[in-house]
């Protein structure tokens, strides 16, 4: 059975053509990427970043009206649109033209996260949670996954990872035999794609795919070490799935790419170099 596969190894092989054909912007999809309170807005531009430098066509940030002029500030070819709340993404929408969700960096650990999220997963769309969109449910994961859809990713840390499934979360060095396992029940649990991050990323959905990027071994990248170098993998998967991407193709792709930019750059990177250089990356791998 599929479940009982070994995880493959994702290699460039694995990846599907991520070549842009001729077309309109939103040909390549339009990605909704939500940020916090002003002065939090930081991890969802760098998000936004890489949804855009992905391939998404058309990529906007949706923050709280008081935080449009921190975005707007340092934003040009991503948009800005106010959302106070469920009820004004409810309202963005009625845009058929959005085709993936991002939520989750720096978007606070408040009741409005909680609601925000709700409504994300109730509209159908792809969505990709990360970061405070899933530590908001330390304390109600029954409710998370009861909302959850097979077009969703979760892409915890070891940390959320242990928030949402503290029974099966194993110590941070458990062979990757344990982590295949953990990560694959909790893709079942969930009913989603989930990304457990780390030197072996693992990427399983419900069905007992599984797929495994390594950054160690003769593909380490330290230098991954940094902060926002997640947000820009939660961001890369969203632009991926806005271009319609199945959730596990694009968070294997996504992490693959990510790594590869790492290795690209070489030590002194911040994650804001790793959208920068998905260009080469792209360039040098024939896409």
């Amino acid at each position: 059975m599929t479940a009982r596969m070994e995880p493959r190894t994702i290699t460039r092989d694995s990846l599907p053509d991520l070549g842009k054909g001729q077309g309109h912007k939103f040909d390549h999809g339009s990605c909704l990427v939500l940020s916090g309170p002003p002065g939090a807005g930081g991890a969802a531009r760098l998000a936004a970043r890489a949804a855009l430098r992905i391939g998404a066509g058309l990529v906007t940030v949706g923050c709280p009206i008081r935080a449009v002029p921190e975005h707007a500030a340092q934003l040009n070819a991503i948009m800005v649109r106010p959302i106070d709340g469920a009820p004004g993404l409810k309202e963005a929408l009625e845009d058929e033209r959005i085709s993936a969700l991002c939520l989750g960096p720096g978007l606070g650990l408040g009741r409005g996260t909680h609601e925000l999220v709700m409504a994300a997963l109730a509209s159908g769309k792809p969505v990709v949670l990360d970061a405070d969109a899933l530590s908001r449910f330390q304390r109600s994961q029954e409710a998370l996954f009861d909302a959850l859809h097979g077009r969703a990713v979760l892409t915890p840390h070891g940390g959320e990872f242990k928030r949402l499934f503290p029974d099966l979360a194993g110590t941070p060095d458990q062979s990757l035999d344990a982590k295949v396992t953990a990560t694959r029940e909790a893709a079942a649990r969930a009913g989603c794609t989930v990304l457990l991050k780390g030197p072996e990323t693992v990427i399983a959905s419900p069905d007992g795919t599984c797929g495994v990027n390594s950054a160690s071994g003769g593909r380490a990248a330290p230098w991954l070490a940094t902060a926002g170098s997640g947000d820009v993998l939660t961001g890369m998967i969203a632009g991926l799935l806005a271009r319609g991407m199945m959730p596990q193709q694009a968070a294997e792709s996504a992490a693959w790419l990510h790594t590869e930019c790492a290795l690209s750059f070489g030590p002194g990177l911040i994650a804001e170099d790793i959208p920068e250089e998905l260009p080469k990356v792209f360039r040098a791998q024939g896409f």
